[in-house]
């Protein structure tokens, strides 16, 4: 039993130290995007900003092996409320969200971590000589598929694929031999026709936006295209703090969650948006720092995907208000407003903590 002292000690304050800096910057932002308020927004994002650090220190008094042991309960957990998601799940034309007692809830964010931490216990109970054959990687299928497609019949191809990567991430750190790699590659192109056949047509616009964005500029060009002018506008070091007119004459859209970092980028310029990348990798960095001091395989394979997860997450917003990648509904995490997204951090880091505090080399 690790003493309280000890804990405290071993908890990586560094990481928290560099999400309490992303959350600043959210509130701050989310201040600017209402005009100078903190409703409705600011103020509530601060306050999930506390309930998510709890959640982190709460974390890192859990001995890992508790965490391991629930893991696959969890997952199995997770499909349920995925599969009733489709059944009761709430909003416009899709099925992403459950509301309960006024509070709304996105199931498929948190089924993220879920996913990684079934295939890290996966690969952690199989024996060394097992991982050239194709036959240990079937099971694989199962815990990234059904997910994966449950996700996307909301619909929701975005946090789908994000979900996919991220379990991608975690079955090649594991250690898949490069044929099986070369295989899955060239399936995955192969299976491009027949992905782009069954997508809505909504996400098929998205597509020939991002493609074409000056084809319907008053339409399903207008997102980015306002983005992009936004960013640039902003210059190198921003119009200034609550200046941002894009932004504040209503130009840009859902300026409070998914175009955030073009509103910073605006107020701020390149120097603030280089500054909120910087911090996002220095936390990437810390994760999988943390993943080469643990001694069990779950741990390091556990730290890794949620190294990734959280890098995708900025990589996918970021890439998305900047015309790199289509539109999807991906937000920016720990500035974003919405506590889903948010709390799923705060788990990943509190999980990440567990594993450096009882989970040591030095043990």
């Amino acid at each position: 039993m690790i003493s309280v002292s000890k804990v405290m000690f071993r908890i990586p304050w560094h990481i928290i130290f560099l999400a309490c800096i992303l959350v600043v910057v959210g509130s701050l932002a989310l201040y600017s995007a209402s005009e100078g308020s903190w409703v409705p927004w600011a103020g509530r994002h601060a306050m999930r900003a506390g309930a998510g650090l709890a959640i982190v220190i709460i974390f890192a008094f859990i001995d890992f092996k508790y965490i391991r042991a629930v893991v696959y309960p969890l997952f199995l957990a997770t499909i349920v409320v995925l599969i009733l998601l489709l059944f009761i799940g709430t909003g416009s034309g899709v099925s992403r969200w459950i509301t309960i007692g006024g509070f709304t809830f996105q199931p498929s964010e948190p089924a993220k971590i879920a996913v990684i931490m079934a295939l890290a216990r996966y690969f952690d109970e199989q024996p060394a000589d097992k991982f050239q054959s194709i036959l240990t990687y079937l099971p694989t299928l199962v815990l990234v598929g059904v997910p994966f497609l449950l996700v996307l019949k909301q619909p929701d191809l975005g946090t789908a694929l994000m979900l996919f990567l991220g379990a991608v991430a975690v079955i090649f750190v594991a250690g898949i031999p490069w044929r099986y790699v070369a295989i899955a590659f060239l399936s995955g192109c192969a299976a491009i026709p027949v992905l782009w056949m069954n997508l809505h047509a909504y996400q098929k616009a998205r597509v020939m936006t991002f493609l074409n964005p000056e084809a319907d500029l008053l339409g399903t060009g207008y997102q980015i295209t306002q983005s992009k002018i936004a960013l640039g506008s902003g210059g190198m070091f921003g119009k200034g703090f609550l200046l941002g007119s894009q932004a504040h004459l209503n130009y840009l859209p859902e300026k409070q969650t998914d175009f955030v970092f073009t509103m910073i980028g605006e107020e701020f310029g390149l120097v603030g948006n280089l500054f909120i990348l910087l911090i996002y990798m220095l936390i990437v960095a810390a994760i999988l720092h943390i993943s080469y001091r643990v001694a069990s395989r779950f741990a390091q394979l556990t730290c890794v995907g949620i190294a990734v997860m959280l890098f995708l997450y900025m990589f996918v917003n970021v890439a998305m208000v900047t015309g790199l990648l289509p539109v999807v509904g991906a937000p920016l995490p720990l500035i974003s407003y919405g506590g889903t997204a948010m709390l799923t951090v705060f788990v990943g880091i509190g999980i990440v903590a567990s594993a450096s505090v009882h989970d040591r080399i030095e043990q």
